[in-house]
């Protein structure tokens, strides 16, 4: 809770925007935040205002504020629907100046850097569309990129908007609502990075595509709701989405921008949106494309056969296969020792960004790479998230 001129801004999480995931309370160094089966909420009397909790954030949910006289209770929080206004104007306690609200602001992203959007990047929309106003799509193409024979099942799907507008920029998610089971209390959303560019999956066409891997056991030794929902539809289907969401790993629209893209399995979904974005309008640019892919073989990698058709003087590939049966045992990580040269050498450019999307567990170990192989790197990464120019989504 942050306070002047006896004024509060109570950090709040939008029960509109919030998808549920956890990661706010995983992320919370003091225990600040809990939940019920609605919604997630921060506990005023425990928030130290650290900002740990936002750049994990997916949705942006979590970086919501209101002005109050009296904190919302953890108990009211728990029942809301929509974030409530701020305090009711006619307070003469709530009144403030300029100055005020600027004191609050800047008090309020203390701590640690925070990630930022690059600074060429476009201006993004977001939450178009809401839980209890979605955006509803058709189903125009549902294609399996991942070998027949594969363990590892993974869809393209395309989807037409029809007359809606919902503009997308690459490195933005969409959520999805399936049809609410009949026991549910509350609609299930998830998110999916849309792997699409911003014209659509077929340009001058109002489309988009996400990238959608079948969970056969989410953690519970049940089939994932959702992934299998999708992964199930058939052209001609209409699904509901919500979103767009996303305003920070955002691609730089500067034609001199290099990007260093690591990534693992569906991870790859934003990257494939740069990536054509880049074929499609910057296909001799001067800036460089250096794309770290991981997999445990070829038959599960995603657009294998479309990436490898790239040209090369578009993008510089590194493939890394951790149970090819003819190639060296490779993880990201290990990819990107094997090129630290390289690596050193874009990111001593300011216009060199750094991204990295995909599984966790693969967050530490090429943390850990680029320790060894920069410099100061903790100091070089906090630098990096100040100047826009790191990029991390794991799940």
């Amino acid at each position: 809770m942050i306070t002047t001129t006896g004024l509060l801004r109570q950090h709040l999480i939008d029960p509109e925007v919030c998808i549920r995931c956890n990661t706010c309370e995983e992320t919370c160094p003091i225990n600040a935040i809990t939940h019920n089966d609605d919604n997630y909420v921060v506990d005023p009397d425990i928030c130290a205002s650290c900002g740990d909790c936002l750049g994990p954030c997916p949705t942006g949910a979590i970086d919501s504020w209101r002005i109050v006289t009296t904190p919302h209770s953890i108990a009211d929080q728990l029942t809301w629907e929509l974030l409530p206004e701020d305090t009711d104007e006619n307070h003469e306690s709530a009144v403030q100046t300029d100055d005020e609200v600027q004191a609050l602001l800047e008090v309020a992203h203390q701590g640690a850097p925070r990630a930022v959007a690059p600074k060429t990047a476009s201006v993004p929309h977001l939450n178009v569309a809401t839980r209890h106003s979605p955006i509803i799509a058709t189903v125009m193409g549902n294609y399996r990129i991942t070998d027949p024979h594969s363990d590892s099942d993974v869809h393209h799907l395309v989807l037409d908007l029809g007359s809606h507008a919902f503009p997308i920029l690459e490195g933005q998610s969409v959520g999805v609502l399936p049809p609410p089971a009949p026991d549910a209390t509350r609609p299930v959303l998830r998110l999916y990075s849309v792997s699409s560019p911003r014209d659509g999956e077929r340009p001058g066409h109002n489309n988009l595509a996400l990238t959608v891997k079948r969970v056969m056991d989410d953690g519970s030794g049940a089939p994932g709701l959702v992934s299998n929902y999708l992964c199930d539809l058939v052209k001609g289907d209409q699904i509901a989405l919500v979103g767009p969401f996303g305003d920070t790993f955002l691609m730089p629209t500067d034609p001199m921008s290099n990007l260093i893209m690591i990534c693992t399995g569906t991870g790859s979904a934003p990257f494939r949106a740069m990536t054509e974005f880049h074929r499609r309008h910057l296909p001799s640019g001067p800036g460089k494309l250096l794309l770290f892919f991981g997999a445990r073989t070829r038959s599960e990698l995603p657009y294998f056969g479309p990436l490898m058709k790239l040209d090369r003087a578009l993008i510089d590939i590194e493939l890394c296969l951790s149970r090819e049966h003819d190639v060296p045992v490779r993880h990201v990580q290990d990819g990107l020792r094997d090129r630290a040269a390289d690596v050193l050498e874009l990111i001593e450019q300011d216009a060199t960004h750094i991204y990295l999307c995909g599984v966790k567990g693969m967050e530490s170990s090429v943390r850990g790479v680029l320790t060894e192989s920069i410099p100061d790197w903790p100091t070089r990464e906090a630098q990096l998230l100040r100047e826009g120019r790191l990029h991390i989504e794991t799940y």
